[in-house]
């Protein structure tokens, strides 16, 4: 019979249940520290067993072990991996995930019935201690997810059970903050009344830090967190949206879409963060949401539509690109449209249609394309006929006669801007005509503009009445200004003057007087710019009216009442429009500029003659004259600096192309060196082949070195040859020069008997002959010596033919080769003595040279000492013959006066013979003696 079988195995129940009783029975603490850390360790696998038999002793442990955080830990762990259903794929069993989701809303149920369970666990995450705060966080998330609105009430009922969670945002552990966001997020789905707790803790302020210390978009996990959390808060709730608009978070969020350049190297995080985001701006703004809750996005966009107005402010190519910008709508319309419809629809706020106004004057800053863009929507030839679309022009339109007066006001800023310092524009305009009523013919927007003017008061309006006049006014003003033709139009009406001095005559209130300003401005501009074209209406005509109806002093002081206007003062400050009330809205920045180019020169033409009217239009002519020349001279200087733009490309162009054609060289030149390096290298190979092949390979290599030797040797003796040849002509070169020294010698010596010795010229002569004659004979010996040496190098070169084909032979001829070899070397050898002896020679003859050299020098000194001693005593001669001659005409003179004296004289020739006959006697004497 088998042997006693084994006891059965304990299985997890009762391992559990085991550990259960030592959780309960145990009075050592260390005991039942132990027993929880098991109960942590078994709870995974045994989920069911440990829910089961272990919660009720995990509570109570929570309640009465609070000063071990190590056991209270341990039992938190415990509890949520009961009830958690997060569990690791390599931990399930296959039917684990159904069954894993009733256990864990099971057991949530189980612990929540007793809700002083979660007031505990609330208590125990205000504990700072990392081991306990972070499970009990991760434990309470896990019932918000199974059991959420249960938990959300009693966490709601609990006295600060909400902010008690709010403190976790600011652990510095990231941890346990980003831990706490997870927490957050279950807290506040589908509760308004959590929501509004969260959001008045400062939620927005601690969430927005988070995102903006993760790295706003380009953050992690975390940042998704916080949006969602955010959205959670935002979403169908009004009070948090109003809260969160009064807060100004709204500013805090435009560094989220600032994206950069990078837009290809987005990771999926980014794409995720940023999605989350234009989610969140669109519960701000959705539709769902009541009327006052979308008043945030308002400043938004007019904060965006500011900044856009900004960038494209006199840059012309943002506001081609501008121009180019469509609007998502259906169907889509450029974004200049949308702006527009946005400016004249008295539904909009204030400031919206304030930023509009100056986006779309920024548009036409300096942007004579865009003015023209804009003036082509209202002429005739580009008027949509079948109306499917609104442009431009039309809303312009539209606004300028609205019964709006703030509509009134935009339009005809918006309309005179288009019109700014461009007069082709200004004349293209007066080809406007609009349909007023069906049956009557269409006026002219310009004549239209008039008629509203002075209907203005009859008109119902909402809003000022001055408000629309006022900016009728500066649109014609500005119209009118530099512009003859407009001008006259505008007198073409005979209804108009009578109804501008009506204006500027009467005695009107305050609020009136800026109009009667305006009025002046107006009548002004048609008296300044008129080119009296108009009879009735010459600039002396209306001087004259002005005078009889207004006065002159009155006029000017009407026109003065604008730039004393306080309002004028506060738009002439900046272009941006900053009225803090549609009441304020009175003057344009522009316009103030117009008014104080204007009203200086108004207030003169009032006063002027006709005779200085007449200069003054000759001067305009002049000044148009040379405004012309100006214009076409910067029309060639801008396709000048077209063509250098044209031709600073092609220069790039070209060094560009240099650059890659030298890289090509500097390749091609690298290859080129590898490609020698490379035959260099077969060269040394194939030499050591033949050599390894060559059986005398010694003996041919002395032979190399001897054939080298004699290369330098015939070398040397041609360097010789040359230098001998130099030398016969240094010598030939002297002889001449010491023949030429002997012949001037020779003559100033037969010239200078009397100074020179002839013996010593004859023995410096004979000196020179004989170092010329010694000289000779050397030169005689050395050529000698060179044929001597011709002759060796001619019997060494047929030496040297017979060794070479030796050199090139295979083994046959090696015997022949050494027997050559060591002839070649003995003569060899002498040779290179006779070289050496040839140099000492060389070196002596040259020293010879240098003597005979210094010789000549000498005698060249001496010559010219010579010439020089000759040239002074001719020069003595010939004073001595001059004195003789004087001398000779003076006794001739005394002889002829003696003569007539009747003295006697002696002749020249009688007393020559008389001095030669006392030369004999004294000689005779001499004698004797």
């Amino acid at each position: 019979m088998g042997g006693p079988s084994a006891g059965p195995q304990p299985s997890g129940a009762d391992t559990i249940q085991k550990l259960c009783d030592r959780v309960a029975s145990s009075t050592l603490l260390d005991d039942r520290r132990d027993a929880v850390r098991a109960l942590k360790a078994l709870s995974k696998k045994y989920r069911l067993e440990g829910g089961i038999q272990a919660m009720e002793h995990l509570v109570h442990v929570l309640q009465t072990d609070r000063s071990d955080s190590e056991i209270i830990g341990y039992a938190l762990d415990t509890l949520y991996n009961v009830i958690s259903n997060d569990l690791e794929e390599e931990e399930q069993e296959e039917n684990s995930p159904k069954q894993g989701d009733d256990l864990g809303s099971q057991f949530t149920e189980i612990f929540i019935k007793q809700p002083e369970n979660v007031t505990l666990l609330l208590t125990l995450v205000e504990e700072f201690d990392f081991h306990v705060r972070w499970p009990g966080v991760k434990l309470l998330t896990s019932l918000l997810k199974q059991q959420g609105p249960q938990v959300q009430q009693i966490i709601l009922v609990s006295p600060m059970g909400v902010s008690r969670l709010m403190d976790l945002l600011a652990d510095s552990r990231e941890v346990i903050r980003n831990d706490g966001v997870l927490l957050l997020q279950q807290l506040t789905k589908s509760n308004a009344a959590i929501q509004k707790i969260v959001a008045f803790e400062n939620a927005f302020e601690r969430l927005l830090d988070i995102v903006t210390e993760e790295g706003n978009s380009d953050g992690g996990i975390v940042v998704e967190d916080c949006l969602l959390l955010l959205q959670n808060l935002l979403k169908n709730n009004n009070s948090n949206q109003n809260f969160f608009k009064e807060g100004s978070y709204i500013q805090r969020m435009k560094p989220w879409f600032e994206v950069g350049d990078d837009n290809c190297g987005w990771s999926a995080q980014k794409v995720t963060n940023l999605h989350l985001m234009l989610q969140l701006v669109r519960v701000l703004v959705s539709p769902t949401n009541p009327p006052g809750a979308t008043t945030s996005p308002a400043d938004i966009l007019t904060e965006t539509i500011n900044t856009v107005s900004e960038v494209i402010r006199g840059c012309q190519m943002n506001q081609d690109y501008f121009a180019s910008v469509n609007a998502p709508s259906n169907p889509p319309r450029p974004a200049i449209v949308v702006l527009l419809m946005s400016m004249v629809n008295e539904r909009q706020p204030f400031v919206l249609r304030c930023a509009v106004l100056y986006c779309f004057q920024c548009f036409l800053y300096k942007n004579h394309k865009g003015q023209g863009e804009i003036v082509s929507t209202l002429l005739p030839s580009t008027i949509d006929a079948t109306g499917s679309s609104v442009s431009a022009g039309q809303l312009l339109c539209g606004g300028l006669f609205s019964t709006d007066s703030l509509s009134n006001w935009c339009a005809a800023v918006a309309l005179a801007h288009a019109l700014q310092e461009n007069a082709a524009l200004k004349e293209q305009l007066l080809r406007v005509q609009l349909a007023t009523s069906i049956g009557n013919p269409p006026v002219s927007l310009l004549q239209q503009c008039t008629n509203i003017l002075s209907q203005g008061d009859k008109i119902d309006r909402r809003g000022s009445k001055v408000q629309t006049r006022v900016g009728l006014l500066m649109l014609l003003c500005t119209w009118l200004s530099n512009c003859s033709i407009a001008v006259t139009h505008f007198l073409h009406n005979p209804a108009n003057v009578p109804f501008l001095t009506g204006q500027i005559a009467e005695n009107l209130g305050e609020e009136e007087q800026l109009v009667q300003g305006l009025c002046a401005l107006l009548l002004g501009i048609s008296i300044y710019y008129n080119d009296n074209s108009l009879e009735n209406y010459r600039k002396e005509k209306l001087k004259q009216l002005i005078e009889k109806r207004i006065g002159r002093e009155n006029f000017v002081e009407k026109l003065g009442f604008i730039s004393k206007h306080e309002l004028y003062s506060r738009a002439a400050q900046k272009p941006q429009p900053g009225f803090s009330s549609p009441e304020h809205m009175m003057f344009d920045h522009e316009f103030t500029k117009l008014v104080k180019e204007l009203e200086g020169v108004i207030s003169k033409a009032i006063y002027k003659s006709s005779e200085e009217d007449k200069k003054e239009e000759e001067v305009k002519k002049t000044l148009e004259q040379h405004d012309n020349i100006v214009t076409h001279y910067k029309k060639v200087i801008r396709e000048q600096d077209q063509e250098l733009e044209e031709l600073k490309q092609q220069v790039s162009t070209l060094k560009s192309q240099n650059e890659q054609l030298q890289v090509t060289v500097t390749q091609q030149v690298s290859q080129i060196q590898q490609h020698k390096d490379q035959y260099n290298l077969l060269k040394v190979q194939l030499g050591k082949d033949t050599q390894h092949h060559n059986s005398h390979g010694d003996t041919l290599q002395v032979n190399g070195i001897q054939l080298e030797e004699v290369s330098k040797l015939r070398e040397e003796l041609e360097d010789w040859r040359n230098r001998h040849e130099q030398l016969q002509g240094q010598l030939k070169e002297r002889d001449a020069v010491i023949e030429n020294l002997k012949s001037l010698q020779l003559e100033t010596g037969t010239e200078q008997s009397s100074q020179l010795s002839s013996s010593g010229g004859m023995e410096h002569s004979a000196e020179l002959q004989k170092e010329l004659e010694l000289l000779r004979t050397q030169i005689q010996l050395q050529a000698a010596e060179i044929s001597k040496l011709q002759a060796e190098n001619q019997k060494l070169q047929t030496m040297n033919t017979a060794v070479d084909p030796a050199l090139g032979a295979s083994g046959a001829v090696a015997s022949r080769s050494s027997e050559k070899e060591g002839r070649l070397l003995q003569e060899l050898g002498e040779l290179q003595s006779e070289v050496k002896a040839l140099s000492e020679e060389k070196m002596s003859l040259q020293q010879q040279l240098d003597s005979s050299s210094s010789t000549v020098a000498i005698l060249q000194d001496e010559k010219s000492k010579l010439q020089q001693e000759v040239a002074e005593a001719k020069k003595e001669q010939d004073d001595l013959l001059v004195l003789l001659a004087d001398q000779d005409q003076k006794l001739s003179a005394l002889r002829s006066k003696l003569k007539d004296l009747g003295m006697p004289v002696e002749d020249e020739d009688d007393i020559e013979s008389g001095d030669q006959a006392d030369e004999d006697e004294d000689g005779d004497e001499e004698e004797q003696d």
